[in-house]
């Protein structure tokens, strides 16, 4: 039996020639449109109607989309997030959607630090000023001075915590779920609610998944709240964050700097006034570079495929969704 699978994940897709012989034994049949970072509603509406599978990026599997496809039974996702899934729609219609968590703590919790270190020494600033002409010397605290808070102490935000804890910096911790009890042994971390975390932080990172409760969390009423001179930090989703807010805290430097590796519309535009900020370090949603943690999720994603297509035609709804 045959399965036509729409492959639309941008990691995936430059190797997946290598899985040739993989996608054969299986019976794939794999397209693979062009995809720049992700593909939106509309984009995917005419690539979906005869599909049975997916494996996918952050491409918007919508309400609308699903109904476009009565074939599809498996939406592998390459990574972690599956916010871009409407994952209610998906039970309805008994459609699989798994992934792979955990997939990307360890860059994701490197990436975060390079961007503390960075951004709490002011190194990026200090570098601008040399070739911008100034051999300035900008005072700058150590770590051991400051608080870090983090919002979400998830894999990622627990990663985070322990790797603060040898520069000594005071770390808080917002989440709605209490973190495992031996980490909590393990790692001096200080449970608050979000107000005083903002209140009381030099550095904020995110760590939080994207729903309708964290989408826009940091806005202009939040970012008000924030300890005057502190810096952001965002490896999670982008619309975690109000982005014009952010400009706008930022040309006012009520917000001091920032690090975004995501973005609310991704490729960010070329007009964003983020480019021109030397105070915001930006990177194109690459905190989970890591060869090694690809080619696990390569294996994890595929593997997961091709066994929920061999699986019954449909699976029922309640069954619908992979942990």
């Amino acid at each position: 039996m045959r399965h036509r699978v729409l492959i639309t994940a941008p990691y995936f897709q430059p190797v997946a020639g290598r899985f040739a012989e993989r996608f054969a034994r299986a019976g794939i049949e794999p397209m693979l449109p062009t995809v720049r970072e992700r593909l939106s509603e509309a984009e995917l509406l005419p690539l979906v109607e005869d599909i049975d599978g997916a494996l996918c990026g952050d491409d918007a599997y919508t309400e609308r989309v699903l109904a476009h496809a009565p074939r599809l039974r498996v939406i592998a996702k390459w990574g972690t997030g599956i916010d871009s899934i409407d994952l209610e729609a998906c039970r309805r219609r008994g459609i699989v959607v798994c992934n792979t968590p955990d997939a990307f703590t360890e860059p994701v919790a490197d990436t975060t630090m390079g961007y503390i270190l960075t951004l709490v020494r002011q190194l990026h600033l200090l570098s601008h000023d040399l070739k911008q002409g100034r051999w300035h010397k900008r005072p700058a605290p150590s770590l051991r001075e400051c608080t870090v808070g983090l919002i979400g102490v998830g894999h990622i935000g627990r990663s985070v915590a322990l790797r603060l804890m040898p520069f000594g910096a005071r770390v808080l911790g917002c989440d709605p779920v209490r973190p495992p009890e031996a980490f909590l042994a393990r790692c001096p971390i200080q449970l608050v609610e979000l107000e005083p975390l903002l209140q009381a932080s030099d550095v904020v990172s995110l760590h939080c998944n994207l729903n309708p409760t964290s989408r826009h969390l940091l806005n202009a009423q939040t970012l008000a709240i924030l300890k005057p001179g502190a810096v952001v930090i965002n490896t999670a989703r982008g619309p975690i964050i109000d982005e014009p807010a952010l400009v706008r805290a930022l040309d006012e430097a009520r917000v001091a700097g920032a690090a975004l590796d995501v973005f609310e519309e991704e490729p960010l535009s070329a007009s964003s006034p983020l480019r021109g900020m030397p105070q915001v370090l930006l990177a194109a949603h690459a905190a989970n570079s890591s060869p090694l943690a690809w080619e696990r999720v390569h294996d994890n994603t595929l593997r997961q495929l091709i066994a929920h297509l061999r699986a019954a035609p449909r699976l029922t709804a309640a069954d619908a969704v992979s942990p």
